[in-house]
């Protein structure tokens, strides 16, 4: 652990996941001497218990689903998954969820590691506690709030007094449940869901209130996944939320009763629905600011409401977009700003959030779906085709399937949402990002031109109905 003459700073960091790390990389490279709080792992959530160990997981059964479904791979496909295995991997990507490399980094770059728990106590001050000794530190520039985000546990009757997993318990275990049960049809629910059924659980049940897994997505999205599971035997449970949660005792399987009466017994049940802001006691109300919400911030990162312009949040902490990659967008942003880095050209657009679900098929989307574009009042023109439209979906295998679907804005004449689904289909995302971002004119797009075979080619056809609608 480094060491450092006085507990002075340029710039005080809390949080120690990508979106702080990846500020702190930033700040160093700016010459700033910059202090890292963190009490937990230094690199955070997504490398221990979510991004990292959760694609791990799901990678095994992809492989050999798209194996069985290549002729001349699939006649080489006679065993099933080693789970014991594909845990061990995991085990080994998320370092046996030991940080020393990552602290090792933070050395490297002449950032300062400093365990506890971080508390703003004053005007760029931050009280740390919970480690060897209580240290007072003190930015001369600012605070950057990067303490992301846990499970939100919803208040269903007897779920809190039941033991029961969110992400960080699903993606840490070491023993494939016979039943499982899942409450929430969003990203975690699904993605998991996905996982263990695959890696060997007898019974999986996903229980959604709402109408359709994915409920934010393009509607074919969930109904494609619903599909899905249906044929690999993943029970998926809509249109009602589950009353009360009970077990016997701690070793004794959950009871889930839904609204509607029915009942699912399962012997682990994973909670996903949704995910609150780690800020209820990092010294928010010594600010006037009210602890446990998401801090509101301008175009800069700064936070709104705090006079001096000093403190700054970034990632889940804000809320804008509770995804690691955009967390490390907002470091970049931040740090302009802290370090003055006026000549770096400044973004006064609306950013095009790209989203990726990792299971198989993927579904892959960026900016605003139909809906939302609608409600916005833009002129709305679409086009729809299918993945299994274009030659590399033959080969790729004899199952592949999905919709690839583009909105547009008739008015403007360029992009403003995409939504891909299908086998690898996530490497298409970055070429539409760049089209919304860019508003790049539906007419020149007809000149990007896909390589053949790959699945791009699906652009031809997407943008040749839109160039006649609009």
């Amino acid at each position: 652990m480094s060491t450092h003459q006085s507990d002075e700073f340029d710039l005080i960091i809390l949080g120690g996941g990508p979106a702080g790390e990846h500020a702190l990389g930033r700040a160093s490279k700016a010459g700033l001497d910059t202090a890292l709080v963190e009490q937990e792992l230094i690199g955070g959530e997504c490398s221990y218990w979510a991004c990292m160990p959760s694609k791990t997981l799901l990678r095994p059964g992809q492989v050999l689903e798209a194996a069985r479904h290549a002729p001349g791979a699939s006649e080489a496909v006679t065993g099933r998954l080693d789970a014991a295995a594909a845990m061990k991997r995991r085990d080994w990507m998320v370092s046996d969820w030991n940080d020393d490399g990552q602290v090792k980094w933070v050395e490297s770059t002449g950032g300062h590691v400093v365990r506890g728990h971080g508390r703003i106590s004053g005007v760029r001050t931050v009280q740390v506690s919970g480690a060897a000794k209580e240290r007072t530190l003190l930015a001369r520039k600012a605070v950057l709030v990067a303490t992301g985000s846990s499970a939100a546990i919803p208040p269903i009757p007897g779920l809190a007094e039941t033991r029961h997993w969110d992400n960080r318990q699903i993606t840490a275990a070491h023993e494939v449940p016979g039943r499982l049960a899942v409450i929430g049809g969003g990203v975690v629910g699904v993605e998991m869901a996905q996982a263990w059924r695959r890696l060997g659980a007898r019974e999986v049940t996903i229980v959604e209130s709402g109408e359709r897994l994915l409920a934010q997505a393009e509607p074919f999205a969930g109904e494609l996944l619903a599909k899905v599971f249906d044929e690999e035997g993943i029970d998926v449970v809509t249109g009602t939320g589950v009353g009360m949660v009970t077990r016997a005792n701690e070793s004794a399987p959950a009871e889930l009763t839904l609204e509607d009466g029915r009942t699912i017994v399962a012997d682990e049940l994973l909670v996903a629905t949704g995910r609150r802001p780690r800020t209820v006691d990092i010294g928010l109300d010594t600010l006037g600011l009210t602890p446990g919400r998401y801090l509101e911030v301008d175009a800069q990162m700064c936070v709104r409401d705090v006079t001096g312009g000093w403190l700054y949040a970034i990632g889940d902490a804000n809320g804008i977009a509770l995804l690691t990659h955009m967390g490390k967008y907002q470091a970049r942003i931040a740090l302009d700003a802290i370090a003055g880095s006026a000549a770096r050209r400044p973004y006064d657009g609306e950013v095009a959030v790209p989203s990726v679900i990792f299971t198989d098929p993927q579904i892959a989307s960026v900016g605003l779906t139909e809906q939302a574009a609608r409600a916005r009042g833009i002129d709305v023109v679409t086009a729809t085709v299918g993945t299994d439209s274009v030659a590399a979906s033959s080969v790729l295998g004899d199952n592949t399937r999905g919709t690839c679907k583009v909105v547009a804005d008739r008015a403007g004449g360029f992009i403003v949402g995409a939504t891909f689904t299908g086998p690898e289909i996530a490497e298409l995302l970055h070429s539409a990002t760049i089209a919304i971002i860019g508003r790049v004119p539906v007419d020149l797009l007809r000149h990007a031109v896909p390589s053949f075979p790959t699945l791009s080619e699906v652009w031809l056809e997407l943008i040749d109905t839109l160039v006649t609608a609009i």
